[in-house]
């Protein structure tokens, strides 16, 4: 018998080619996408309730989405109080698909129902990303960039700022993207067309997603057709849908829209670049992906969006902060993966400056609430808030300020803004007045002057102090 040796065993590879211990046991693209998501859900919920607690939330908006998911859920049109006796919400922006929040809002009557909805919507969108970055460039780099994009300051910031339609947005942006990256075109085109029952400006997202489809190679015909859709679906909605349901009769924001009535297209054009405060959202819009996913055609969705705000005259549209930017956090990122997909020689330094921002970030928007001793304590003010407003009987109609409002809107449908005539369409005046001196919204919704004028008319007619403490007052009819 001729003895044979034992085979030589292959040379290991060098220790950077190894993916380290730790990450050889994360789990595959979907369950770690799942993980990341399930973990910022936990965070956003944390975050939004914890301010809420604080008294942070508003009537603007909070109370307004709670009003307004209350009436689908009890069957009726989304009549809101908090905007004016009689205003159908419709009026204001078609999000149609706030309706979806009935049945949940039914069984759990509390603004923390809406809050908890939109945190699971943000974290939902944390999981296309992360897998595809999984796929694309390994568990490492899905955690990474799972992780910035969860703490990218434009989700952050709208989850920090009460409730808004726009969550829904975000995970259809992100499913979509993510298909229209893999070519799968008809996959990206049906989770995008959902976006026109968010609000009325995203069809024009809608029709730059059919353009990308139609030059790129999806189809020329798929693509116009969705393109053509979303055109007319914003169309439809603010010159005929809006003006039909807003009490008015008009679009409320026709002009704050670019060549509309009360502005000239070229005008608008020229403010682009003005104020300055416009190239800083810019510079923070390509920070968070590193400024390289702006070599991606993926990053021109975000040109429907940027146009109108930048050219827009409200200047909450141009700060990089409230909800306005959460929808174009899914497509940076998106662009970002698409080039990494493509240039793996950018993926070190990208992931680098990618943590390191978010890091940044974390430290300087509401992220950082949930690691300090205050984010998680009601101040003296707030308590007394609470056990003043504890006077008001559930149903009760009530005028509030801007900050007590979320505190009655669960409790009573007849709830309206202390600085708002009672109007033609209101059966009839509040049984109670509830103000807060200290609100730090002095000027919207109701401005401090207006709120001391309404004050002093209803005690003129006759309404009596019943508590005042702490700068809030409570007023009996």
């Amino acid at each position: 018998m001729i003895d044979t040796l034992p085979a030589r065993p292959a040379p290991l590879p060098p220790a950077s080619a190894r993916p380290a211990p730790l990450l050889t046991r994360l789990p595959g693209p979907n369950g770690l996408g799942l993980a990341v998501g399930g973990l910022f859900l936990a965070l956003y919920t944390l975050l939004s309730i914890s301010r809420h607690a604080r008294m942070l939330s508003a009537a603007y908006d909070l109370g307004i989405f709670e009003q307004a998911v209350r009436a689908y859920a009890h069957g009726r049109l989304p009549v809101v109080p908090l905007k004016g006796p009689g205003y159908d919400l419709l009026g204001d922006h078609f999000h149609p698909v706030l309706a979806l929040l009935a049945p949940a809002y039914r069984l759990f009557p509390t603004p923390v129902t809406l809050l908890v909805a939109q945190a699971a919507l943000m974290a939902l969108a944390c999981v296309p990303i992360t897998r595809w970055a999984y796929r694309t460039a390994g568990p490492g780099a899905a955690l990474v960039l799972g992780a910035a994009f969860g703490c990218s300051w434009g989700i952050v910031s709208a989850v920090a700022y009460d409730f808004h339609e726009i969550c829904f947005a975000v995970p259809l942006l992100a499913f979509s993207v993510e298909a229209l990256a893999a070519r799968r075109w008809r996959a990206g085109v049906l989770w995008a067309l959902p976006l026109v029952l968010v609000k009325e400006d995203l069809g024009l997202t809608v029709a730059a997603i059919g353009l990308y489809v139609a030059l790129r190679g999806g189809g020329r015909a798929r693509g116009l057709a969705v393109a053509v859709f979303g055109l007319g679906a914003t169309a439809v909605e603010m010159a005929v849908l809006l003006p039909l349901a807003n009490p008015q009769g008009v679009f409320d924001y026709w002009h704050q829209v670019p060549g509309g009535p009360a502005s000239s297209l070229p005008l608008a054009a020229l403010k682009l670049g003005w104020p300055p405060v416009k190239w800083l959202l810019l510079g923070m819009l390509a920070a968070p992906v590193a400024f390289v996913g702006l070599r991606s055609p993926l990053a021109l969705l975000c040109l429907p969006t940027l146009a109108w705000r930048l050219a827009a005259s409200n200047e909450h549209y141009w700060q990089p902060g409230y909800h306005y930017s959460a929808i174009l956090m899914p497509l940076l990122f998106g662009a970002l993966l698409d080039v990494l997909g493509r240039r793996p020689g950018l993926r070190r330094r990208a992931l680098a400056w990618c943590a390191a921002f978010a890091v940044v970030t974390v430290a300087v928007y509401p992220m950082r609430d949930l690691a300090l001793p205050g984010g998680w304590r009601q101040n003296a003010h707030v308590r007394t808030a609470h056990r003043l407003l504890a006077v008001v009987p559930d149903g009760a109609r009530v005028a509030s300020t801007n900050r007590l409002a979320p505190l009655l809107v669960a409790r009573s449908e007849a709830v309206s803004l202390v600085c708002q005539p009672p109007g033609p369409l209101a059966a009839e005046p509040p049984e109670w007045v509830v103000a807060d001196a200290t609100d730090p919204t002095v000027k919207s919704p109701c401005a401090e002057a207006a709120t001391e004028a309404a004050l002093a008319s209803y005690r003129a007619e006759g309404y009596r102090t019943v508590a005042q403490e702490d700068g809030i007052v409570v007023l009996r009819r």
